[in-house]
């Protein structure tokens, strides 16, 4: 086609830079076309870079050269901005990981570990427990209320919230912590920083967004995916972003924690850095599959300077997680509570229908030992666990409620929640609960989360692909949790669930270090901080 002269330049640098658009547009010949490609190929073999990064850096030289000539600045010639220099630290090659490695741990250790569990008790004994369930008992006792209506509003409804509302404290300080990061200007940098290592994976730094979104809820965190350019890239983050804890999985946290490991904090601590290495383990394998082979989606940011947290944004960050947290406790965990409630005061016993005494013959519990041999070798395969798990499909928060709700019938009910904590260590050895909770945190996420999957994916066939993929991976790591770490305590013999653990491992290790053969070319990435100086990361 013709072109006018005054725009060469701007053409010439478009068909550097591959662009589709212009290159149709100009429909040139075949052999034009490969011998083009062959100086671009050189060009980017000598710049050690690709095409469009290689322009991008020429406009910030060019822009970095006229500003040098028409910007004078006061003082010495290069000053480094406080912001410049924290970033030479925190962005570090070598410090930027183990940093952001701390900070996550202090985060998590603070909201979970003592400091949380004390605020937990605390929720629990007073408000779960007290305010909420005894005091409504007595009331309605005192009114000459049916037993059964008692039990049902005292025992399966608020049982059941209170024992989600509990964990409403850790949860808003996990949450106030995490808003500070993001307002500071902290998680901008970590997505920078993970993009290099990322990279490396296969995902794109891009895909650390969703997941930072998705330790608040998955249902956002999914959707944040749509940044993503690069169909293949997005498909993979959208499957994998609801591996890291989200709100709604940290009381499963606190329970486990609590009920068998004294509260610590490294309980939640590992949890999301079992979330991280199941997104990058699965990054691995999955890159390598025929499905999601080719190059990671570019990646450039501006780094905003850092500046200190406005109080109204962070408390607005936090009421809001808060909130809708509270808001799922009020209506899902509610109504689960409730049907769970009568599912298990009424079954079969002695030969007719109606309110059991021995939870054991529950309709309830006929479903869940039905399906409880298939979670045997993970170590959890009684009746409570499997139900638990099926109902926190329905929302996270639901495997405590529904814990709330099962282990409150063993017994007389006590006035604080703990003593639930007790009934379910009777249930449950430290590694066996272990299994129990990453089962729960990495198999496939609520209902609400499953429908921003399915609307991302927009096709049931990949939807179907991506529940399936989480399951399974959670069903095998649990496996080779219990199975391996039961071997090393003892509590589990030789036998064929080891052999499967260990072919797992196996497994695992073959699509981890097998040749990719869908490799293509690698790519760079760079960030900008906002004086435009670039980065330039490999």
């Amino acid at each position: 086609g013709m072109v006018d002269d005054r725009y060469l330049r701007w053409y010439a640098v478009k068909v550097f830079e591959r662009d589709e658009k212009v290159l149709a547009d100009l429909n040139l010949s075949t052999d034009l076309r490969a011998h083009l490609e062959d100086h671009i190929v050189d060009c980017e073999k000598e710049l050690d870079d690709d095409a469009e990064s290689i322009i991008t850096n020429q406009r910030y030289a060019y822009i970095n050269d006229l500003v040098t000539k028409a910007v004078k600045k006061k003082g010495e010639k290069h000053r480094l901005s406080t912001s410049d220099k924290i970033d030479q630290i925190v962005t570090n090659r070598i410090l930027a990981l183990p940093i952001f490695a701390v900070v996550m741990f202090a985060v998590y250790w603070i909201a979970m570990g003592p400091f949380g569990t004390f605020l937990t008790d605390w929720t629990n004994d007073v408000l779960g427990t007290a305010w909420l369930v005894e005091i409504p008992r007595a009331a309605l006792e005192g009114w000459g209320v049916n037993e059964v209506v008692v039990g049902l509003i005292c025992d399966g409804a608020l049982a059941g919230v209170g024992a989600v509302l509990g964990f409403v404290p850790q949860m808003l300080v996990l949450f106030l912590m995490l808003a500070i990061l993001e307002d500071i200007g902290y998680m901008a940098r970590i997505a920078f920083i993970m993009d290099r290592i990322f990279r490396k994976f296969g995902l794109s730094g891009k895909s650390f967004i969703p997941m930072l979104v998705g330790t608040g809820c998955g249902v956002p965190g999914v959707m944040a995916s749509r940044t993503i350019e690069n169909e293949r890239d997005r498909r993979m983050t959208v499957m994998t972003t609801c591996f890291i804890p989200c709100g709604a999985k940290m009381p499963i946290i606190g329970l486990i924690a609590g009920a068998l490991f004294g509260g610590s904090g490294w309980v939640a601590v590992s949890a999301y850095f079992i979330g991280v290495a199941a997104i990058i383990i699965s990054g691995i394998i999955l890159k390598k599959t025929k499905m999601f082979a080719g190059d990671p989606a570019p990646f450039v940011m501006e780094l905003p300077a850092y500046h200190t947290p406005s109080a109204g944004n962070v408390l607005r960050a936090t009421w809001e997680r808060g909130w809708s947290f509270i808001k799922r406790a009020g209506t899902v965990i509610l109504a689960s509570s409730i049907i769970l409630w009568f599912l298990q005061g009424f079954g079969w016993e002695n030969g007719a229908f109606g309110l059991v005494e021995d939870m054991n013959n529950s309709v309830l519990a006929a479903i869940g030992s039905a399906v409880a041999f298939l979670f045997a070798p993970l170590g959890f395969g009684n009746w409570r666990a499997t139900v638990a798990v099926v109902t926190g499909l329905i929302a996270k928060e639901n495997v405590v409620a529904t814990f709330g709700v099962l282990y409150n019938f063993a017994g007389e009910i006590s006035e604080n929640g703990d003593e639930i904590w007790a009934l379910v260590a009777q249930d449950y050895t430290a590694i066996s609960a272990y299994s129990f909770m990453i089962f729960n945190l990495l198999c496939a996420p609520c209902f609400a989360a499953m429908g921003a999957i399915k609307r991302e994916m927009n096709n049931p066939r990949w939807t179907a692909i991506a529940i399936g993929y989480m399951c399974a991976f959670a069903y095998l790591t649990s496996l080779v949790v219990y199975q391996i770490g039961g071997l090393i305590t003892g509590e589990v013999t030789f036998g064929v669930g080891t052999i499967a653990a260990a072919a797992v491992l196996v497994l695992a290790a073959y699509l981890l270090f097998r040749k990719n053969k869908y490799d293509g070319e690698r790519l760079t990435i760079r960030a900008v901080d906002a004086a435009g100086r670039k980065a330039v990361l490999k």
